[in-house]
């Protein structure tokens, strides 16, 4: 997956450009879509940087193998993001979890 890809994959399922964020949070982590979204005037990002922050992300979810999960659950959530309530996708990394609960993001 690509940082394009995952545009397109929100972009098509809500209409906006949604941010995106990886957390760690009690031993697991968390996708969140959240509420701000590059199509605003006061959104921080250019949109070159977006689509680098995007890439990022992507390679995050490739590198745990997750790319399905992401695909899944956007596909199948009726959750949109909204002011101050982000969508969380919780990924499932099997016995890899602990690799990547030590790194920070």
């Amino acid at each position: 997956m690509t940082g394009q890809e995952l545009h397109q994959l929100i972009y098509e399922k809500w209409g906006r450009s949604y941010d995106l964020q990886v957390r760690r949070t009690k031993g697991k982590i968390f996708v969140l879509v959240m509420w701000k979204y590059l199509e605003q005037a006061s959104f921080p990002l250019s949109e070159e940087e977006y689509f680098e922050h995007l890439d990022a992300i992507a390679s995050y979810i490739n590198a745990w193998a997750a790319v399905e999960q992401v695909r899944d659950f956007i596909d199948r959530t009726k959750e949109s993001p909204r002011l101050g309530k982000a969508v969380s996708i919780a990924l499932d990394l099997g016995d890899r979890a602990s690799e990547w609960l030590l790194e920070d993001f």
